[in-house]
């Protein structure tokens, strides 16, 4: 099931509007992450995807169907909510088999269902317990049962991942996606998490105070950030960011003149920073402040005339306090006017 919303507004009495004509596709079949710091609107925009809310202007659309003032029962959701919110007098078996009561399905045949569901989601030997009983994983396996049962033409899920330890996030996670895909389910997933989204996601709506920043792919959100924001919020370590006059004469060989007379900062990727072996690619002189090992990774940081630059490209250990010269790599490299705008992606052909 297709979902659209189409010029949509959000407003509150004697308050700045929470959406201002807002747009955005979910295609059928797909799961889409709403990915954004906190305040940035996602959860709202999935309550309205739910019915939960309603916009004071524009439409929502579920395939063919307009939808923007049908109570929630009309719309064939499931949500999957980040507190859980199972039933804590009611087995799993009632739990997940509960929408199936409330749609007055024979005992028998809701029971039947509710197995082959929890068979689905791996919570067959939690059958018979309470929730209480249960870890922060398998009630939310349960959450995501009882939320699919009634084969909903859309499923919402709000942060269902940010009580877990990160272990569990992790095999959640990688659940979450089967699940989606087994079942073909469009799927709305909120996060703060870059990584869950990043991993799970077919797309991700990247949102800030009530605006979308960009869509697409992980890959293309990394690649070709369209913005300062989504090309700081997105990747890890956080992009560094210069600002143009710092690193002017290194730079200006290697970019044409109008773009470098807009430009304010310019955004280096951990990656594009290496020990220098030629002068052929930008270069710049530091101290090393810093080095860590994370997982495979080696993260130094560098401290040099322009600002504190970040490398997960040196892979030799050096010595804190010792003077190194740096290569920059120009296609990890972005330019940004004053506005944020991203006008420059350094030689990326791709």
């Amino acid at each position: 099931m297709q979902v659209e919303l189409e010029n949509i507004g959000l407003t509150y009495d004697n308050q700045q509007p929470l959406f201002d004509d807002l747009n955005c596709t979910v295609l059928d079949g797909e799961l889409v992450a709403l990915l954004g710091p906190s305040g940035s609107g996602k959860t709202t925009l999935l309550n309205l995807i739910a019915g939960l809310l309603t916009p004071t202007a524009g439409t929502i659309r579920f395939g063919e169907t307009e939808m923007t003032h049908c109570d929630v029962a009309r719309r064939r959701i499931g949500m999957v909510f980040q507190d859980y919110a199972l039933y804590p007098h009611l087995s799993v078996l009632d739990n997940i088999a509960f929408p199936l009561k409330m749609a007055h399905v024979k005992k028998a045949q809701r029971y039947a269902q509710a197995r082959e569901m929890a068979a689905f989601v791996h919570v067959t030997e939690q059958l018979d317990q309470l929730p209480g009983e249960l870890s922060g994983g398998q009630q939310q396996r349960v959450a995501i049962a009882r939320a699919l049962i009634k084969q909903p033409d859309v499923l919402l899920l709000d942060e269902p991942l940010s009580n877990l330890d990160a272990a569990l996030r992790i095999e959640l996670r990688d659940e979450i996606r089967r699940i989606q895909q087994a079942t073909h389910t469009t799927t709305v997933f909120v996060t703060h998490d870059q990584s869950d989204a990043l991993q799970i996601a077919d797309r991700i709506i990247l949102m800030r105070h009530g605006q979308i920043q960009q869509v697409g792919t992980g890959m293309t959100l990394y690649r070709h950030p369209q913005n300062q924001f989504v090309a700081q919020f997105i990747g890890t370590p956080r992009m560094t960011v210069l600002p143009v006059e710092a690193v002017l004469p290194q730079l200006a060989p290697h970019v044409v003149s109008d773009l470098l007379a807009r430009a304010t900062t310019i955004g280096i990727r951990s990656e594009a920073v290496q020990l220098a072996a030629t002068n052929d690619q930008m270069t710049l002189t530091g101290t090393i402040t810093r080095q860590v090992t994370v997982g495979r990774e080696v993260e130094t940081t560098v401290q040099t005339a322009a600002g504190q630059v970040v490398s997960t490209a040196i892979t030799a250990q050096v010595p804190v306090g010792q003077s190194v010269q740096l290569a920059v790599t120009l296609t990890s490299c972005y330019l940004f006017d004053r506005t944020g705008t991203c006008i420059w992606e350094g030689t990326a052909d791709d």
